[in-house]
């Protein structure tokens, strides 16, 4: 049980996106950061629950990995016990939402709903037809929602926005991975999701469709509110990711999709996402500081 193990097991990197997100939200809503104490605190709750979720996650999902042939993940491999997968998981999520009592009552509230979520998502969302991927999607702009309100009392237009890009690319890239995983999901988790009920064609039909919604989204900001309003440093990374995101959608409407096209294309639009919360980060330190 190396530590490499466990950082596997939590994917601990996504978690370093997550505190940028937070880090993002409190300058796009407010135009400066909280005091040094708050600051740091205010970014262990969404680095312990977002490292919980993943391990929690893995823990109720070891048979399933099995069927997919996830065969380096930490559990499957034995590399981890699941015992202590659970316990590590469960201390996280604690630790986390006592923390978020340290900030405010909003900070506090959004925790909870985090951790509870992601939780039930992996006990049984999951099985629940599109409720698990949105989910999945609605996990990665809890961070914005989370930012904005350690900085106020009210949803800032801009991180609503970015909370509807996010979950419209966000159960775009779900399906996708419903699609690649179609096989173990229904005749191991026998999950009874968008693919199951409609096909992997009409399944990536329907993800593209969210992509482009995603897309347009995106591009408007340029027009609406600072720090994106007529901000260049926004508009053409944010392209490039847009374009990216349109090149992966188009893969999935292929007839025939090689098992390393699936590889290179969960990569690639991670890759974008992950990117566009450095994009919103970058955009908002040029607003405020230069």
């Amino acid at each position: 049980m190396a530590l490499k193990d466990y950082i596997k097991l939590t994917r601990a990197e996504h978690s370093l996106m997550l505190a940028i997100a937070v880090v993002a939200a409190e300058l796009i809503t407010a135009g400066k950061l909280p005091s040094w104490p708050i600051f740091i605190i205010a970014l262990i709750p969404p680095i312990l629950i977002g490292m919980a979720s993943f391990s929690i996650n893995d823990y109720f999902d070891v048979k399933v990995d099995k069927k997919n042939g996830k065969l380096k993940r930490p559990l499957v491999s034995g590399a981890i016990l699941p015992k202590a997968a659970f316990n590590l998981s469960i201390a996280l999520f604690v630790i986390g939402v006592a923390f978020s009592a340290l900030i405010n009552i909003y900070a506090f509230i959004i925790s909870v709903i985090f951790a509870v979520l992601a939780f039930f998502y992996s006990y049984r969302l999951k099985e629940t037809l599109l409720i698990g991927n949105i989910y999945i999607a609605f996990a990665m702009a809890i961070p914005f929602i989370y930012g904005n309100y350690i900085m106020s009392t009210s949803m800032n237009l801009n991180i609503l926005l970015i909370t509807l890009v996010i979950l419209l690319s966000g159960v775009a890239r779900e399906i996708h991975g419903m699609i690649r995983d179609k096989i173990g999901d229904i005749k191991e988790r026998h999950s009874k999701n968008l693919v199951y009920y409609i096909g992997g064609r009409m399944s990536a039909v329907v993800a593209s469709a969210l992509y482009v919604s995603a897309v347009a989204i995106s591009i408007a900001m340029f027009w609406i509110k600072k720090p994106f309003y007529m901000n260049i440093v926004y508009l053409i990374p944010i392209l490039c990711v847009d374009i990216t995101l349109m090149y992966v959608s188009a893969v999935y409407l292929k007839e025939r999709i090689s098992e390393n096209e699936f590889t290179n294309t969960r990569n690639i639009s991670l890759i974008a996402m992950s990117a566009a919360i450095l994009i919103y980060l970058i955009a908002a330190v040029f607003q405020v500081y230069v």
